[in-house]
Parts: C-alpha cells; structure tokens; sequence
C-alpha cells in the first residue's frame, strides 16, 4: 500500500494528511493488492453493489410511504463492507447507522433485514427499535441507538470482557466523523487506551454530521491523529477504496487479537446522499462538492480495478443486478407478508413474568385499540 497527499479543504478531503491507498480514482494499482482470492474480491464487489440496490429500493418503499423512514449509505460502501470483511464471524460489531450491509454479509437474512424497516412479526427486534436500527444476534452484531456514540463504550466494555477471560474475540466498533464530538468518544477511547483492549474503532467520516460540516466538529488537523492522546495508533485510509479499507482493517485486527491494544481507523468517504430519509441535503450542501465526490465512486472504482483483471465485465454487471433485484424483491414481499406483532409483546422480554401493572396496560391498550374493520 502506498499513502499519498490529496488537497482540498478540511471539511472535504482532510488536506495535508496522508491516506493509506491501493487503487487510485481510476481503479489503477498505486500500492500492494492484499492477499485476497479471486472468489473474495468477487464477493466484496457483490456486498457493495446489494447495499447500493437496497438503497435504492427501500427509499422508494419509504417514498411510497410503505415504511417509514431509511438512511441511505450509498458512497460509503466500500468503507462498511471492506471493514467488516476483515472480521472473523466470533469478532463481534458495534454499528452506528450505516453498517446493515456488514450484518447481511455476516449471516443476517435479506428478509429479517427489510422487516426491520416494518417492525413486523418477522423482526427480531418485534418494532422496538428505529428503522436501520439493525441487530442479529447470530451475527454479534449489537443493536445501537440513535444516540450518537453511546455503542463505543459498549464496545470497550465488551473488549476488556474478553480481555479479562482470555478470549481472542475482537470488538469493531463503528462511528461517524459527529461522534468524536461526543463524551462517549472520549470515554472509550480513553478506557481503550489505558487497559489495551481488543477493540477497534472504525470511524467513516462521511464529511457531514447531518448538517454539521466536519470543519465544525473538530479543530484537529483529522480524526485518526486524536488516538495518538489516548495512547495508541490511529491510522487514516481512503474510504472509497475498498481494498485499502480491507487490509487497513485486517491489520488492526490482528494486532488487537494478538494483544497490541486498540487503533482508530479513519475511512476518509463521504455520504453522497441525505442523512435520512427525512433530511434535504440541498439546504445546507454545496452541490459541486457532491459531483466531486461522486466522480470518487467507490463502486465504480472497484469496478474498474475487477475488469482490469479480467474478472469483470458488463454481460457480468447485468446479471448480478438482475439476481440482486429478485433477491431483493423475493425478500421484501415476504417482509411484507409477515403478520403484525401481537399486542402481549409490548410486555414481552423484560421481566420474567410481566408485572401486574404492564398487565393492566395492555388490556388497557386493547379496550383502546379500534376493531379490525
């Protein structure tokens, strides 16, 4: 791998600081390709082209008002897959808003995933959680919530679990670049820091706290360089390369499975759409940056690199989308087929046996409820 100087402004590309790289803008070679098989680049390429398809399709059913809210992650794909790539299945994951596509490439089902979205009986989390808010537990990949940065802690917490009982298991914990603005940051990198815990954290500073540019949200030079208070390495890479992402990732990994402590990664991308489905990114974006960005495609770029190996090409686009979309399609019509959730949920799963009170409230809820028509 090679690092290499871009220049722009703070907010946009992190001016004057290197990045780790190993294919440049075009998809050409600028530094060492991992030691990955032909099958596994091919498998990279397939996760970031369902999670760019899923965008799509569930803000349409969003727009359709089917569900009834969506955070895209679309220009950071190759940040969340190629990070969680470098994951062994006993590591678990600590997300923040933009990692569905790790859990689906760890095991979570397509259509466990898209009911989510519609708190249905097919949904692991029965509509407790936010749309996007995604967990599976057979996955270890942890439920977070939409306060930013309080899964960092957790994630350290778990780390020095492991730690304590001897186990090899590695901690990923997910941020944006908004998060370091957060106690919770400093908590956990400080806690991480001092006791060499088996964490890593993954920042995709996506240049935008929802409307908080990044030039807003810290007066450091960049995010990775703030490790170095806390005691150890922080390490900076392109975002939009997945491959960099990947061994940049397995790196840290493997030192803090091997006992070298804690690294924060930070994947320079950039969130090319609106934080939510409900946010309009028109108001306070520039939109030249965003066709700037755009031109940094990471789909596009990893493409590009495949086809000059000969193991891409366009008849094999084509039938990739089209097998993507029915899986897709297949998954949200069996989503959208899952009953209701029964009432005696809402008093499920937090104690034993539900307390006269909760009991109470829910026959309460039922008078309440209108009759089905």
């Amino acid at each position: 791998m090679t690092k290499q100087k871009r220049k722009g402004t703070r907010s946009q590309t992190s001016v004057d600081a290197s990045l780790v790289r190993v294919l440049d803008e075009g998809g050409r070679l600028v530094g060492e390709e991992p030691a990955l098989p032909r099958r596994s680049l091919l498998e990279l390429y397939s996760h970031m082209a369902l999670v760019r398809l899923l965008d799509t399709r569930l803000m349409n059913l969003q727009r359709q008002g089917r569900i009834g809210f969506y955070g895209v992650s679309t220009g950071e794909e190759a940040a969340a897959i190629g990070s969680g790539y470098a994951l062994k299945p006993e590591d678990w994951v600590f997300p923040a808003l933009r990692q569905g596509g790790v859990a689906l490439m760890r095991g979570m089902p397509l259509s466990v995933y898209i009911a989510q979205c519609y708190g249905n009986a097919l949904d692991v989390q029965k509509g407790r959680q936010m749309p996007c808010h995604y967990a599976y537990k057979r996955a270890n990949f942890v439920a977070w919530s939409s306060c930013i940065g309080t899964q960092l802690p957790h994630a350290v917490g778990a780390a020095w679990a492991a730690r304590f009982k001897g186990d090899p298991r590695v901690m990923m914990a997910y941020l944006g670049d908004g998060a370091t603005s957060e106690g919770d940051f400093h908590v956990a990198m400080n806690f991480a820091g001092v006791f060499r815990v088996p964490v890593v954290f993954f920042c995709q500073n996506n240049q935008w706290a929802i409307s908080v540019p990044l030039s807003r949200q810290t007066a450091s030079e960049n995010i990775a360089v703030k490790a170095q208070a806390y005691g150890f390495e922080g390490v900076r890479v392109d975002g939009n390369d997945v491959l960099a992402v990947y061994e940049v990732t397995r790196r840290a990994v493997e030192k803090a499975r091997e006992g070298g402590g804690p690294t924060l990664i930070e994947a320079v991308t950039y969130r090319l759409g609106g934080h939510s489905s409900s946010d309009d990114p028109s108001r306070y974006r520039d939109p030249r940056e965003v066709e700037r960005w755009q031109r940094l495609d990471p789909l596009a770029r990893f493409r590009k690199y495949l086809e000059a190996r000969g193991l891409w090409d366009e008849k094999k686009e084509i039938q990739l989308h089209e097998k993507l979309n029915e899986q897709i399609s297949r998954a949200i019509r069996e989503a959208e087929a899952a009953p209701p959730l029964p009432l005696e949920t809402l008093i499920e799963d937090v104690y034993a046996e539900p307390p006269p009170r909760l009991r109470r409230q829910l026959e309460e809820v039922r008078r309440l409820r209108p009759s089905p028509s």
